[in-house]
């Protein structure tokens, strides 16, 4: 398949190709300050740029070379997060300088994936599995004890905070289908916010906080698997006037992590398409 990293203009409702290649390209998070893309390929961070001349730019991540599509910027653009497997054989979450260096251990208990970065950057949202159980975590960036917030009611996966740090969002398998749900970050006043006929995935809010984007499977498909047809959707925050912008062929890698643009008038996406 080829990958076709792609930007979605939210007042136009259309869709600009940024960079092409033959290579498997997964989950573009957008620098805070405008000036690039992150991506991972085949185990590799990389950045590229949105200026001038289309082409990856390798991220030194030291050790971390298998890592998978679960990253992001920190708000302040100096630091990346980074989900990799090789010191472990499992997930691990690390920090890494933007421009590159050796990786900080942040999750002691494994597999760990990181999917959000607090507004403030002080904690990052995670899904962790522990004995078979999927659940959302928080962790302050800096490592230290996890907090669980979910209690294995079905799988939990795909958190990410929303920009007031109010609510973190994520999907929820406890009622049947994979759902969008939101809690506050210490745990409480738990809400469902999708409940359709879909099966709904990595739910991203906007940094203008009105707006919610996410990735949605037909209800046959289980879990998220990449070559399939899905519909890239937005909502209101709070689940409110749901619509399908475009569907795709992709799924996973498409977007599971972070990737609206600073002003949230557009994001980033991945499209794969026969070579």
């Amino acid at each position: 398949m080829r990958s076709s990293v792609e930007i979605h203009d939210i007042g136009s409702r259309l869709s600009r190709v940024v960079f092409q290649s033959d290579a498997l390209i997964e989950a573009p998070n957008w620098a805070p300050d405008g000036s690039h893309l992150m991506v991972n390929s085949d185990g590799i961070m990389y950045r590229l740029p949105l200026a001038g001349p289309p082409a990856l730019q390798r991220i030194d991540t030291g050790f971390a070379v298998q890592c998978n599509n679960d990253h992001g910027i920190s708000p302040d653009g100096a630091t990346i997060a980074i989900s990799d497997k090789c010191a472990f054989g499992k997930s691990a979450i690390y920090t890494v300088a933007a421009t590159g260096g050796t990786p900080r251990l942040v999750t002691e208990n494994l597999p760990s994936y990181w999917h959000g970065w607090s507004p403030d950057g002080a904690r990052f949202a995670y899904c962790g599995i522990r004995d078979d159980v999927f659940d959302i975590y928080t962790i302050a960036a800096g490592g230290g004890a996890e907090l669980r917030l979910t209690h294995g009611e079905g799988r939990n996966d795909g958190p990410d905070y929303s920009f007031d740090g109010e609510w973190i969002y994520f999907n929820s398998s406890r009622t049947g289908l994979m759902q969008i749900w939101r809690i506050r970050p210490d745990g409480t006043a738990l809400q469902q916010v999708t409940g359709d006929d879909y099966g709904n995935w990595f739910a991203h809010p906007c940094p203008t906080n009105d707006r919610v984007i996410l990735i949605s499977y037909d209800p046959d498909v289980f879990d998220h698997p990449r070559d399939s047809q899905v519909r890239v959707r937005m909502m209101d925050m709070d689940g409110g006037n749901l619509e399908t912008l475009f569907e795709l062929f992709g799924g996973q890698g498409t977007m599971n992590s972070p990737n609206w643009s600073p002003n949230g008038d557009a994001f980033a996406f991945v499209r794969y398409q026969p070579a």
